[in-house]
């Protein structure tokens, strides 16, 4: 049985969004059973949502273990790094059932490292990756590989993997040298704000 995963990874302003919905939106008017979820952890919006205007609904959940065991043939999982990792569990389950998924999510942190759910996914061996690179809000290539997590304008190198969307935090896409990373060799740079 081919183990149909497929992942697609970036920063914010990639468009891994509208790849899910591009994926999804046409099974609307298929007979294939399929769902979509989105963690609840995600408070921006309530449903799966484009940059470009385009959006599809979503079953918000805390946590995979809250997918039904219902006979879906297709399932698509939004901001996947916002998932427990033992949640992946769940993954490698509906996969073994034959169930095509789709995930999308960041793939970095903000210290530019992978996060934990991102990387026991990519250990269940996807049968595809979509790496998705966006504009760099600092040098405007097209290069962005990392999502800068900013306080008052200053990079936070150590933040939580999920943020309070209350406005404390605000959010830049970056290519790797415009990326502000803690040398956790060194003391944490106090850091000077970077210009939006």
């Amino acid at each position: 049985m081919i183990m149909d995963l497929v992942l697609i990874l970036g920063p914010m302003k990639s468009g891994k969004s509208y790849d899910l919905i591009s994926h999804f939106a046409p099974l609307k008017y298929t007979n294939i059973p399929h769902a979509l979820y989105q963690c609840k952890r995600n408070v921006r919006e309530d449903k799966i949502l484009s940059r470009n205007g385009s959006g599809l609904e979503a079953t918000k959940i805390m946590s995979l273990k809250e997918i039904p065991t219902e006979d879906y043939k297709v399932i698509g999982i939004d901001e996947v790094h916002m998932f427990p990792p033992e949640d992946t569990v769940v993954i490698e389950n509906l996969l073994k059932r034959g169930v095509k998924v789709i995930i999308s999510g960041l793939d970095l942190d903000s210290r530019g490292l992978l996060f934990e759910t991102v990387k026991r996914i990519l250990e269940l061996g996807p049968k595809e990756v979509r790496y998705k690179w966006a504009v760099c809000e600092q040098c405007k290539n097209p290069t962005a590989t990392h999502t800068q997590i900013l306080l008052n304008g200053i990079p936070q190198t150590d933040a939580p993997p999920v943020l309070p969307d209350d406005g404390t935090y605000s959010y830049m896409a970056v290519c790797r040298n415009c990326f502000v990373k803690r040398d956790h060799y060194a003391p944490k740079p106090k850091g000077v704000p970077l210009v939006n």
